[in-house]
């Protein structure tokens, strides 16, 4: 697959691998904000409530697009650490700690903005159908699941259009199933693999979500 026309585009495409293997009680969870236009298709196609799950990077001290450490929300506290990442750019565990406090902080922030304060969607014993627009080193990725096995999904499924083959090595003994559409072994950037990559913005992700509460709300 040489790549995706935008996220929708992504979405349809995920959302048809999805459908094909018949999720039982599915909950699709969107990471924001790229993610969101993506799982928006991935929940209608698979007539599932669509949720956020929220996480933050953590960069580098002097580098806050390196990331060392991810933090996510959910009752585990979610926080991850590249250790690697950490050592090569001095940052202590105390920084990550320090950050990891003014980012739970910002999570709680952005839910209470982007979902007007509705509480996160139960997970237990239904299959969690964790969404993004791809993955570059999956460090937030990982914080991400982790919070979520705390909420003990019955089964955990990771789905994202393209990642790089040792991202998706890494990952998949996290989750239950893993659907990746593309692994490009030159992976460069997940931007580089659409053709329209704008930024996401918030307006953006309120208004998907809004759609997608009041879509449920008319189910019968």
């Amino acid at each position: 697959m040489s790549g995706f026309a935008d996220r929708t585009d992504a979405g349809r495409q995920l959302a048809h691998a999805l459908v094909a293997m018949k999720l039982a009680d599915p909950v699709v969870l969107a990471l924001p904000r790229g993610g969101v236009p993506v799982a928006v298709e991935v929940a209608a196609a698979l007539h599932a409530p669509l949720d956020l799950l929220l996480v933050r990077k953590i960069g580098a001290p002097g580098q806050r697009e390196l990331a060392v450490a991810a933090v996510a929300e959910g009752p585990g506290g979610g926080l991850v650490l590249d250790a690697e990442t950490m050592a090569a750019s001095g940052a202590t565990r105390a920084y990550v700690e320090s950050e990891a406090t003014r980012e739970r902080a910002e999570i709680v922030r952005r839910r209470a903005a982007y979902l007007g304060g509705r509480a996160p969607l139960p997970v237990e014993g239904k299959t969690a159908v964790v969404v993004d627009d791809g993955i570059a080193t999956g460090t937030s990725v990982r914080a991400a699941l982790q919070a979520l096995r705390a909420r003990h999904p019955a089964r955990l499924v990771l789905a994202v259009p393209v990642a790089p083959p040792g991202a998706v090595d890494e990952l998949q003994p996290l989750v239950d199933d893993l659907v990746c559409l593309s692994q490009p072994p030159y992976f460069y950037a997940v931007g580089a693999h659409y053709a329209d990559f704008r930024q996401v913005s918030d307006d953006e992700v309120i208004a998907a979500l809004e759609l997608a509460h009041a879509a449920r709300r008319r189910v019968p």
